[in-house]
């Protein structure tokens, strides 16, 4: 049989998605892979089953329906700071994935580095792998997750073309300040670099954190590739709905990849979200008022238990350190992987293994998410709560 392309040897399958198919496997509370387990606001639905009957059935333009792109670019851009050409800076893809995937395509060439920060959401090192460039690692440094910035110019001195930025971050929850996006832009300018940034949990920052757009910030227009989503705003991450958004340039080259790799995003979906595009900031406002509920009852329950974890500035992860468990005689030389597994089968809840997203020998840590219904978190707590047992 022929080899296979090196650089399929070079990662593993998606740990995330692993622990979700073992997690179905024992029918366990599924706290791993980060979805809802609750509906979508009902106005984008109801639009749904509108869509279901008029149509559209057919591809829309390979760059995104117009209305599509229009609704967009009229939410994103006070955001962004910049009055957002629906036509020529607006790429809709599917899902942030195959967004960050297309930036990626669209700025490297095989041999080209890029900076990823450790932890990271597993698929930037694989998108740099397969858009044939080398990640350069830079560590956040637990607990409050900071860096520093001499290592990004240490990346940058190496030729690092770009730097990806998870703001707010998957799986660590940091959200960066506005001083620290200011001094990255400030690197990525002095080298002539891109910032790639995926901004999926913008409108999950819980108080006094405050959410700033790398693009938005002086001269990063033309730096600056912002990828996102609709998959966690709105309850849909099944639709595949994403987008970049950046310089006219950027998006004319990212249109050809993104032609190329899976023709256009869902038209029909496309028409039912153009409605959750226009939803006032009420919504946004009550969304973040139930996330902040979830973050502080789901935190609050593991400490009652006695389990150590982070509190997250943004997103729904919580990361779990489990180092005392490991330390216990029946878990002697066991990995987090192991611990995962073993919490499936004996406590029916998934975890994250936290060795998938550093790129350090970190194996003392696990990622927990709580978007979930009051009464699967209840159920997952009861059942997170025999930890405690563990250690008497």
């Amino acid at each position: 049989m022929p080899k296979l392309s090196n650089r399929v040897q070079t990662f593993t399958d998606s740990v995330i998605r692993r622990m979700t198919r073992i997690s179905d496997e024992y029918g366990a509370i599924n706290l791993s892979q980060g979805f809802p387990d609750f509906p979508p606001p009902k106005a984008i639905t109801d639009r749904l089953k509108e869509v279901a009957d008029e149509g559209p059935h057919q591809y829309s333009v390979t760059f995104g329906a117009e209305n599509f792109r229009e609704a967009l670019a009229a939410k994103a851009g006070p955001r962004l700071g910049h009055e957002v050409d629906p036509d020529e800076e607006v790429l809709v893809t599917c899902g942030g994935t195959e967004a960050m995937m297309s930036a990626m395509m669209t700025i490297c060439n095989p041999g080209d580095r890029v900076i990823v920060f450790s932890p990271f959401y597993e698929n930037y090192g694989a998108d740099a792998i397969l858009s044939g460039a080398e990640p350069i690692f830079v560590p956040l440094v637990p607990p409050d997750y900071h860096f520093d910035p001499a290592q990004i110019e240490a990346g940058f001195r190496q030729g690092a073309k770009a730097i990806i930025v998870c703001n707010p971050s998957n799986p660590c929850g940091k959200v960066f300040t506005r001083d620290e996006l200011l001094t990255i832009g400030k690197l990525a300018l002095q080298y002539d670099a891109y910032v790639v940034t995926d901004e999926v949990y913008e409108h999950m920052v819980y108080a006094p954190n405050v959410h700033t757009c790398m693009a938005s910030l002086p001269g990063m227009w033309d730096h600056t590739i912002t990828c996102n989503s609709l998959s966690k705003t709105y309850s849909i991450t099944g639709w595949r709905l994403g987008w970049m958004i950046g310089p006219a340039e950027v998006i004319e080259c990212a249109k050809k990849v993104h032609d190329f790799l899976t023709v256009g995003a869902p038209a029909p979906l496309q028409e039912a979200a153009v409605v959750g595009l226009k939803f006032p900031q009420s919504y946004y406002d009550g969304l973040l008022e139930t996330y902040t509920k979830k973050r502080d009852y789901f935190c609050g329950g593991l400490t009652r238990i006695g389990v150590e974890h982070n509190v997250p500035q943004g997103t729904y992860f919580v990361m779990v350190d489990i180092s005392r468990y490991l330390a216990l005689g029946q878990f002697a030389g066991w990995s987090d992987q192991q611990f995962c597994e073993w919490m499936i089968r004996e406590l029916g809840v998934a975890a994250v293994p936290g060795s998938s997203f550093f790129r350090e020998p970190v194996n003392h840590l696990i990622r927990l998410h709580f978007a979930r219904e009051q009464a699967t978190l209840d159920e997952a707590l009861r059942r997170l709560s025999r930890l405690a047992d563990l250690l008497r």
